[in-house]
């Protein structure tokens, strides 16, 4: 089948559209498994053009209008804060000045206060709003909770137009609860249940009012809880909202605490840090494979082969289970045939996957979407990444044939002129156009800014190509198939000839951006040859030459290294793909630079990334950011519409940590070594506890003495041994 051209119409029929800034609203994100909920600082949500605020379950919105007021009036704003762990949302607000109708003020601002904390938990949002009076007086306070829920699918709040929706049901009421429904067009009826306690003084479909009388200093707790279909274990209340809290804080700690833990000499990177594990762990869902981090919040709160995969690669160092619970997801959900509308083809990884009505109903291509060209032989690299952090044979044995349908999916389909380099084209006009990990629409261009016309070998998918021959061959060699292993390597040395002879350009100092469908070189630099770093296919005499001009002013921002410099015809510091900075684009290019010696290198990208999250709410690293140059006692600009957490945003800059000191395991000998390790310059001592390999961990310092750094061992486990290259 053809695929599409640059002659097609250029459409973005799945992008998010910017017509609000997320920055603006600087939202409250909570999530636990395939539910996450968006709310304003005031522990609101107002479902407008564009908001993403609400409650969300599978892809519907479950509660799309949660508002609380005070006699009437929206409560001032204190403080808004998410635990470090991001268990809960802790909301404090108090009155506003009240005044009766001859102007007369009959209640000064600050006398109520009152405390909103949230959690989410099990397809459910549980609230505890607290209510004191600190006036000398009794007071008579009425407390309004309205709601709504307008059961959209995520892609209708993300923009999409639908010709038809389903049928929503009137609602039911009793005391203390009430049920709102919807049957879509996909025949699937979507409740949420909206239960109080104590009962309310009044409770309608759309609003919950109680009448409070407060002696001074009296205080009163209601508890709220939005179930999105399914019914409660126990009655609402105390015990339920304090059960599900307790339980809800002893996953996390269960999950985050099979990492490594990271401690440095700089409080602000010690923030940084948890705040990443933190994300990151809240962004991990349990599926029945293991666990696997959806890709971020709030358009992309889902199993994405790509996203995931990296961000295994990029936290293997400190927790090798998050890789292997996303292989084992991902072969799950391999491709076994052909489907045009879905990309499909055997043997292909996973893209996307989404349970909404409009995937359902193939309204959106995405229900199970395999269009994705890097997925399938990124996850051949994790398998045998994973193989090397762990030595987990009996895990490889179990997915060795979905292993199998990716290598074979990669000469079969992947290669599909036979010119030994990996292309991608949708196969109808309703899937992606770009299939790279940049997929915009305007992000694969030659030099004179045209797009280029599909089928289009982009430069970071032969990488990864490479790698997946690489990691094959070391497989193959502990399965005992060393005659195979041997014809995998022939073929990764063969590839990274034919890479280099076709895609290094000596005039641009690097590789170039693609191949299009004439099998004419894009021109262009771009952050995407830094992944030719990442798997070692650039040669070696042409490292120096790449990461020149990778770090060159035009491509690095101060900040980070931009996808496209400013010499390039379509640069654009506020592009999503052209001219922004991607912190996991910036954490995969510092570990190529540091598998060719980089260190330093690696170091300042670190400095940029980390100056730039001190300037960030919650030391959060988003999605991306503008590419804008950085400027002296400034912060960075931020992109309208990214998401935040973002998962492998979150693991960028753990996996920092590992390109700067070196960090190497062997399994089999039990050896951790630290090849020529650097610190960055805001850090003079890092340590690492519970760093493991086989059934041994340690707890090790990493610290400057004069011009070296020195790694010292302060507890050890097992018989590991730790070995420091200076």
């Amino acid at each position: 089948m053809a695929s599409a051209t640059a002659d097609s119409p250029v459409t973005e029929p799945y992008s998010v559209p910017a017509t609000n800034s997320l920055q603006e609203r600087r939202p409250n994100t909570l999530k636990h498994g395939d539910t996450f909920a968006v709310f304003d600082q005031n522990g609101d949500a107002y479902s407008g053009p564009g908001s993403p605020e609400g409650l969300f379950h599978r892809d519907t919105r479950h509660l799309s209008h949660l508002c609380l007021t005070i006699n009437s009036a929206r409560p001032l704003l204190l403080s808004s804060t998410l635990r470090d762990d991001n268990a809960t949302l802790t909301c404090d607000l108090t009155n506003p000045d009240f005044v009766d109708k001859n102007g007369e003020r009959r209640l000064r601002h600050d006398s109520i206060h009152l405390r909103r904390s949230r959690f989410v938990w099990n397809g459910t949002c549980y609230e505890r709003l607290l209510v004191r009076n600190f006036h000398e007086e009794t007071q008579l306070i009425e407390i309004r909770i309205d709601f709504a829920a307008d059961f959209a699918d995520l892609f209708e709040v993300r923009g999409k137009q639908r010709k038809r929706r389903g049928q929503m049901h009137p609602p039911t009421t009793t005391r203390h609860e009430v049920r709102l429904s919807y049957t879509g067009l996909d025949g699937l009826e979507r409740t949420t249940r909206l239960g109080f306690d104590p009962p309310p003084s009044t409770l309608t479909a759309a609003a919950a009012t109680y009448q409070l009388e407060l002696d001074p200093g009296e205080s009163r707790t209601l508890f709220l809880e939005v179930n999105c279909q399914r019914e409660p274990a126990i009655p609402i209340g105390h015990r339920s909202y304090f059960f599900a809290l307790r339980d809800a804080r002893r996953a996390l700690r269960a999950s985050s605490g099979r990492a490594a833990c990271i401690l440095s000499s700089n409080e602000v990177f010690n923030e940084v840090a948890q705040r990443s594990m933190s994300d990151l762990y809240m962004l991990i869902t349990e599926t029945p494979e293991g666990p696997y981090p959806y890709a971020g919040i709030p358009w992309f709160s889902t199993a994405f082969g790509r996203d995931a995969i990296i961000t295994a690669m990029e936290t293997l160092w400190l927790d090798p289970e998050i890789a292997r619970g996303v292989l084992a997801h991902l072969a799950a959900n391999q491709a076994t045939g052909f489907d045009p509308l879905s990309d499909a083809e055997p043997g292909k990884i996973l893209h996307e996957v989404r349970f909404g009505e409009m995937a359902e109903l193939r309204e959106v291509p995405f229900r199970r979407y395999y269009g994705s060209v890097d997925s399938t032989p990124l996850f051949v690299m994790l398998a045998g990444q994973y193989l090397q952090r762990t030595g987990d044979i009996g895990t490889i044995r179990q997915i060795w044939p979905n292993i199998e349908a990716a290598l074979t999916w990669i000469d079969d389909h992947g290669d599909r002129d036979g010119d030994g380099f990996v292309e991608y084209g949708r196969r109808t006009e309703d899937g992606l156009l770009n299939q790279g990990w940049k997929d915009s629409h305007d992000s694969v261009f030659h030099s004179d800014g045209s797009l280029a016309r599909g089928p289009i070998a982009i430069a970071e998918v032969q990488a990864y190509v490479y790698g997946a021959w690489e990691a094959a061959a070391r497989m193959l060699r502990d399965l005992g198939q060393e005659d195979r292993a041997v014809g995998f390597l022939r073929r990764s040395e063969e590839l990274r000839r034919q890479f280099d002879s076709v895609f290094f350009d000596e005039e641009l100092g690097t590789y170039v951006l693609a191949l299009d469908g004439d099998k004419r070189p894009c021109r262009v630099r771009s952050s995407n040859a830094g992944h030719a770093l990442l798997t070692g296919l650039a040669l070696t005499d042409r490292v120096e030459t790449v990461a020149k001009t990778l770090m060159s002013g035009a491509s690095f921002s101060g900040w980070g290294i931009r996808t496209i410099p400013v010499t390039e015809s379509r640069y654009n510091p506020m592009s999503y793909h052209n001219g922004s900075v991607w912190p996991h684009d910036n954490a995969l290019i510092a570990l190529g630079l540091a598998r060719y010696g980089f260190r330093h290198a690696a170091a300042r990208i670190f400095e940029g990334l980390f100056a730039a999250s001190t300037y960030i709410e919650l030391r959060r690293l988003p999605e991306l950011f503008c590419g804008f140059p950085r400027q002296r006692a400034q912060g960075p600009t931020f992109y309208p519409v990214a998401c935040i957490p973002q998962a492998w945003a979150a693991a960028a800059p753990l996996s920092l940590v590992q390109s700067c000191l070196g960090l190497e395991f062997n399994t089999k000998s039990m050896q951790i070594t630290f090849d020529t390790p650097v610190l960055p310059e805001f850090i003079e001592r890092l340590e690492i506890k519970q760093l493991k390999v086989g059934i041994g961990s340690v707890h090790v310092a990493v610290h400057r003495s004069g011009t070296r750094v020195v790694v010292d061992v302060i507890e050890r486990k097992g018989n590991v041994r730790v070995i420091t290259i200076l």
